[in-house]
């Protein structure tokens, strides 16, 4: 939640010309992280809820790779959205290793 208020706060120094462009695409990728996160969690089955935390990681990976193109293109501070990206995969990924099932281990 913090990372997509975060995203917002920077869109919103954008140039309006990015309005419905960048600036929108970078706030729907930071909204669809948590929100998948929550939708997969309501599904109380683990096997959904890896599968709805896969696509927040891919919305995740998106919002980390926009706010870059930003800074391209305008004169814009994305370090404390890439450093909240950074923490936000680091814990979506230990979430994700976590709920995965475990390999048997072969019978001896």
């Amino acid at each position: 939640m913090e990372l997509a208020e975060c995203c917002y706060r920077l869109t919103a120094i954008l140039p309006p010309s990015e309005l419905y462009g960048l600036a929108s695409q970078i706030r729907r990728s930071a909204v669809s992280v948590p929100a998948n996160i929550a939708e997969g969690h309501g599904r109380l089955n683990r096997k959904d809820y890896l599968r709805y935390l896969s696509i927040a990681r891919g919305s995740l990976s998106e919002l980390q790779t926009l706010p870059m193109l930003g800074s391209r293109l305008h004169p814009i501070d994305t370090a404390p959205a890439d450093a909240l990206a950074d923490q936000t995969a680091r814990m979506l990924n230990t979430l994700i290793k976590h709920l995965r099932p475990t390999p048997n281990p072969p019978d001896p």
